[in-house]
């Protein structure tokens, strides 16, 4: 059995990989897209109103699914606006120079970071409802690094006020980038 904690180090790596294949411009979107996951569901949960007594919010494994059909859904949506014929031929999307690819290296770390940091934040608050992944073990020197790390991931510092600060801060640089 392997470490929920080193499945997720290595997805970042991959999408690091993937980010610095991609550019740095297309990571920019993604990033956007994820941090638009995250406040957009902070929204629902905090501001759903009589929507909060439904079960799509008390129980927690549909509240689970929930959250990962739309985050999924919002970073898939990130993914493809480069191909988007408004976006395709933008000269951001040319990579040609190594710190564009390095540049894409760092966004597609963070980009991972996010992605797989919340879905996995969003597996723990759910109790791990999905039967292959199981918890990690406390009282284990890797459990317990698993257990602190789950501190850092977005979902847990992104709340308010800093979600409203970094939605705005993310909306920004897609313009400044794009514009």
């Amino acid at each position: 059995m392997i470490s929920i904690q080193v499945i997720f180090w290595l997805l970042v790596v991959i999408f690091a990989i993937i980010g610095a294949v991609r550019g740095w411009a297309s990571e920019v979107l993604v990033t956007f897209c994820s941090i638009l996951g995250i406040f957009l569901l902070f929204i629902l949960d905090n501001f759903s109103g009589f929507a909060s007594e439904s079960p799509l919010f008390t129980n927690p494994v549909s509240h689970y699914w929930l959250q990962t059909i739309v985050f999924i859904g919002l970073v898939f949506l990130g993914y493809q606006a480069p191909n988007l014929p408004a976006l395709s031929g933008h000269v951001r999307f040319f990579n040609v120079t190594l710190i564009d690819h390095l540049a894409g290296l760092a966004m597609g770390a963070i980009n991972g970071f996010f992605i797989f940091g919340s879905l996995w934040f969003f597996m723990d608050a759910a109790g791990y409802p999905v039967s292959i992944i199981t918890p990690p073990e406390a009282g284990t020197e890797i459990g317990d690094a698993a257990i602190n790390l789950l501190a850092y991931l977005p979902p847990h510092w992104l709340v308010s006020p800093a979600i409203y600060f970094s939605a705005a801060l993310a909306l920004a640089l897609v313009l400044v980038v794009f514009l």
